[in-house]
């Protein structure tokens, strides 16, 4: 199998399982608020990372225990406040509205992108150290080519989570389902914050 095909292969292994970043992308799909931009900066923020890792970094990032710790304590605040805020809307309720690009507002949105993305340790787990690590067994001149099947299954991963949750959008015309997402995403982010702090002490 070519390196691409394995980067690609290897890179939509670890991006499919759900997580905190998954379940953003899913919720403001079916919301309709901004979610090709969300699907943007989730894409832009991975090749980024990926290359970093294919480039060597991940052993750098690896070999540091101090980075580790302090990036798993600020990834579990913030993914406990995310989870809290989507517990919140789930007590609330609420029902998806005809108009596109409901809820929050551009800014708003693009920053939780970007926390949901770049605040979570795991993320820098899987792009950055462990992609880093696999692509070090190719030789210098194949390792891009590894890197750029992570990277397209990245992109194909997003753009697809974003577009599905337009196909979702009819089951969440009623209140029910969406305390069943906000719950599910409020769990989500709240077990991965204890994974993050169980690895921390």
């Amino acid at each position: 199998m070519s390196p691409f095909f394995q980067g690609f292969a290897m890179g939509g292994g670890l991006i499919v399982a759900i997580g905190a970043q998954n379940a953003f992308v899913l919720t403001q799909g079916v919301r309709r608020n901004h979610h090709m931009a969300v699907a943007l900066v989730c894409i832009l923020c991975d090749g980024a990372l990926i290359a970093l890792g294919v480039s060597g970094v991940g052993g750098v990032v690896a070999a540091s225990p101090a980075l580790g710790t302090a990036a798993a304590w600020g990834g579990a605040a913030f993914l406990g406040w995310y989870g809290l805020c989507a517990l919140r809307q789930a007590v609330r309720g609420g029902v998806l509205r005809a108009d596109s690009d409901t809820g929050m507002s551009l800014r708003r949105t693009l920053l939780l992108t970007l926390g949901v993305t770049l605040l979570n340790p795991h993320v820098y787990l899987d792009t950055v150290v462990l992609m880093g690590s696999i692509s070090g067994q190719y030789p210098g001149p194949e390792r891009p080519l590894f890197g750029l099947g992570a990277f397209a299954a990245s992109t194909a991963w997003f753009l697809a989570l974003s577009l599905g949750g337009q196909l979702l959008a009819p089951l969440f015309r009623r209140e029910l389902t969406w305390r069943v997402l906000d719950t599910l995403v409020c769990l989500t982010m709240w077990s991965i914050a204890a994974t993050l702090i169980r690895s921390a002490i």
